[in-house]
Order: structure tokens, then sequence, then C-alpha cells
């Protein structure tokens, strides 16, 4: 069963640009991994780069977790939901860390039951409320990487796949 999603770099210092390429290609077992990498107009002197993908459900998670050895990086990694497993999304922005969450078929952030009942048993005012949710769909990581996501500009979108 294959499964697909997209990378995005929203930036990364060109001299990393390799690296990020080598890592990703080291996940998906191909040799060559050419991003296809642009100026980030958000961030002089920092490149951008996005490319979709197709592997066995899971492999986003290794594609983050290869790519957040660089703490200096902006990224997002989605993974669509195949039969049985819920899709991702993942971000990692400089100085806060990784976000994770589940997603819907649309592409939604979904909350797990628990952890609404858990923020709804500990929070005491509404601002509160309002704070955790907010903390819970990774809010503040979609804050900072909104200057990022601008469209690529008529970039040519290709295809990684996993090697079996």
């Amino acid at each position: 069963m294959q499964t697909r999603g997209v990378i995005y770099i929203h930036s990364s210092p060109p001299a990393v640009c390799p690296h990020v390429e080598w890592a990703i290609g080291r996940v998906l077992g191909s040799a060559t991994v050419r991003l296809g990498w642009s100026p980030q107009e958000a961030e002089r002197g920092t490149m951008r780069a996005e490319r979709a993908w197709t592997a066995e459900p899971g492999v986003g998670a290794e594609i983050a977790k290869a790519l957040a050895q660089w703490p200096m990086l902006r990224f997002e990694v989605t993974e669509d939901p195949s039969p049985g497993l819920d899709g991702e999304r993942i971000m990692h922005v400089p100085g806060r860390g990784v976000y994770r969450a589940a997603t819907s078929a649309g592409g939604g952030i979904m909350i797990a039951e628990d952890r609404i009942r858990a923020l709804l048993a500990t929070t005491t005012s509404a601002e509160a409320l309002r704070s955790g949710l907010d903390q819970l769909l990774g809010l503040d990581w979609d804050r900072e990487l909104a200057p990022y996501r601008q469209a690529a500009g008529g970039e040519e979108q290709s295809w990684l796949s996993q090697v079996s």
C-alpha cells in the first residue's frame, strides 16, 4: 500500500540544501533527490522547495524526523490518509520545535477527544480555553510559517517515490 504527501521546505540556508536532499533520499531509498530550490522571498539568503512524494504509510514522519536534525529549517511534511490510517501534518519552526497532528481526508487538523476533554477539565476561563485550543491546533506554528508559504510561482511539480 502506498500513500502520498508533500514536503515543503520553507527556508533553508543554501549550504544545508544538499544535506536536506541527501536526508530525504536516504528515507526514500533513492540515491538522487533534487528538490528544485528557489530563493525564499520572506527571508533573504535562504532557499525554499516543495516536492510531492509517494511511499509507504508512515514515511512522512520519517522524513520530518530526518529534516528536524537541522534546527534552522522551517518545514512542513504532509501525508495523505490511507486505508485505516489518518493523514498527518508535521511542522517545524526554529526555536519552537515540531508540531504534529492527525489530518482528515480534507486536510483539516483533527484533535482527539481525550485531548479536548483534558483541556476542558483543566481550563478555568474562556481565554485559557481559547489559548489551549490554539495550541492543540498548532496556531503558533501556522502564524510563523504563513509568510513563508507563498506560492512557488510556476515551479515544476514532480513526484519523489520510495524505492521498493
